[in-house]
């Protein structure tokens, strides 16, 4: 028996792709980079602000990455400000978060986003306490693929890897989930597609959120 879910955040709680292209082309704009069509930012992100830069610059033409260091203290700048920026849950995923609290199913977050924009974001769309953990990206803490901060929120709940389902839309979040030892769970709303999520082994797939109830 399941007795918690650990979620990504953009892409599987969140779509939030307006919020990231607004801040990526306002941070490349100064360089003459951009502006990226959202269908971009799907593959820009998934790895952390820093590599979203990263990749922004090399496919606006900047491959030695010379404006990085003022693109990504740009980058951060504006996303503290416009984190929320139409960002807004996916469809059946307020749902599926009662359904599983109604089962006592503990719920947690896992991002890749900066931790203090993970919980504005969190909080903001579901409200306080309704997440047993959220877990964003912190100094010393490396990001997904590593299960880092995947055990470290199974410390939190004093869960064995066993005991939980993770949830999320790409091939790092599959990474990130076996390294931990979950049953890992594709979903298709999100950022990438099915060819992706089947190549990085994820032990289900599902098109709906609220389909992820059958492996509770």
């Amino acid at each position: 028996m399941k007795r918690a879910v650990i979620f990504d955040l953009d892409g599987t709680l969140s779509d939030s792709i307006a919020s990231i292209k607004y801040c990526g082309d306002r941070a490349l704009e100064p360089f003459g980079i951009g502006p990226f069509p959202k269908e971009d930012y799907f593959y820009f992100v998934g790895d952390g602000a820093a590599n979203l830069v990263k990749r922004a610059l090399i496919a606006g033409g900047d491959k030695d990455l010379k404006h990085f260091d003022e693109a990504f203290a740009g980058y951060k700048k504006w996303f503290r400000e416009y984190c929320m920026y139409q960002v807004k849950p996916y469809d059946g995923i307020p749902e599926l978060i009662s359904a599983l609290k109604e089962r006592g199913i503990r719920v947690a977050c896992l991002s890749n986003k900066p931790h203090a924009e993970t919980i504005q974001v969190i909080e903001t769309l579901f409200g306080k306490d309704v997440f047993d953990v959220i877990q964003g990206q912190e100094e010393g803490l490396a990001i997904k693929p590593s299960p880092q901060g995947a055990f470290r929120i199974l410390d939190k709940m004093r869960l064995l890897p066993e005991e939980i389902l993770y949830l999320g839309d790409t091939a790092t979040d599959m990474k990130t989930g076996k390294g931990v030892g979950a049953f890992t769970v594709g979903a298709l709303w999100g950022f990438r597609t099915r060819e992706e999520l089947e190549e990085a082994h994820a032990d289900a797939i599902i098109a709906h959120p609220l389909e992820l109830m059958e492996y509770i």
